[in-house]
């Protein structure tokens, strides 16, 4: 029988969720007084599990406000801590519209991200879920300097019966995402997804091939991309927020896919980036399959996360 969602998320998490629990637990065996030794020892185990210092202090803080002082045991704050942790992701939960305004046709989505992330893999899962919701879609391999991403998106795109448009490795990204915008407008396409190379060790070249990108699409259309979504592969806990950081400054990032997240006991970096970042997180990837790359939600992850049943 196949899992349903909040079973394969939770399975997806196992590796983070244990951590936590068993943090927790440690802490907590048995009922113990929430006493400042107490709250400290709890935002070790949080910061310890990628969640940030800042979204430590504020978990623990919010934990000491309305349970200071009294008797507590390990699941009371479990389940104290998936509330909150529910809070601080409500407002970053946006799922992606793409295709969802006929205004917007096509609607692009330039995917943006580290080499690595699971960026072309990414794009693969939304053509098949935008096919699924009955929508047409293009693909631009723009990442044109590795053959193997170009090989990858051709394979989603025969998956999924999403036209590629490709070209040589070494091409321009830019004049292929001209042709590719171009040649979606005249096929009256709802929904363009452009990948683009994450050579971050290269940051200038990089810049400079993101903004020519821009301005090649802004030609066609001042309103282009209509999404920048940053792919972030979450087995790099804190330095995710780095690459953040960076790619903002490159082009701006209007939300975020957080992908591997099965792979790491560092799931709690999303609620850091939610704290610390603010964007949107539009889907999260838990495995290897289309299904496995769902929209985000604030609850069913916080409650995973800190092991606490649906």
């Amino acid at each position: 029988m196949a899992l349903g969602w909040f079973q394969r998320l939770k399975q997806g998490l196992a590796k983070t969720s244990s951590k936590l629990t068993d943090g927790v637990q440690g802490v907590f065996t048995g009922k113990r007084r929430l006493d400042d030794d107490a709250l400290e020892e709890l935002e070790e185990v949080l910061i310890a599990s990628d969640l940030g210092p800042a979204t430590a202090a504020k978990l623990t803080a919010e934990l000491a406000r309305t349970r200071f002082d009294k008797e507590v045991d390990a699941q009371e704050v479990r389940r104290a801590l998936a509330g909150s942790v529910a809070e601080i992701l409500a407002p970053v939960a946006a799922p992606l519209q793409a295709g969802a305004d006929p205004a917007k046709k096509p609607h692009v989505v330039l995917v943006v991200g580290v080499n690595g992330s699971g960026k072309t893999t990414t794009i693969g899962k939304l053509a098949h879920q935008l096919r699924e919701q009955g929508k047409s879609v293009m693909l631009c391999a723009g990442d044109t300097f590795r053959a193997a991403a170009i090989e990858q998106l051709q394979i989603w795109g025969e998956r999924t019966g999403a036209k590629v448009i490709a070209r040589a490795t070494g091409a321009d990204a830019a004049g292929l995402a001209f042709d590719a915008y171009k040649q979606a407008q005249e096929e009256g396409v709802d929904v363009l997804l452009i990948d683009t190379a994450g050579r971050l060790h290269n940051k200038k070249d990089l810049m400079e091939e993101l903004s020519k990108i821009l301005r090649v699409l802004r030609k066609l259309d001042e309103a282009t991309p209509h999404d920048v979504v940053m792919v972030l592969d979450a087995t790099v806990g804190q330095n995710a927020l780095q690459q953040v950081q960076t790619f903002r400054e490159l082009v701006s990032v209007s939300g975020l896919v957080v992908t591997k997240l099965d792979g790491t006991a560092k799931a709690g970096v999303l609620v850091a980036l939610a704290e610390k970042i603010g964007l949107p997180v539009h889907a999260i990837g838990v495995g290897e399959t289309a299904e496995d790359l769902r929209p985000f939600k604030a609850e069913d992850f916080a409650n995973s996360l800190m092991g606490v049943a649906d």
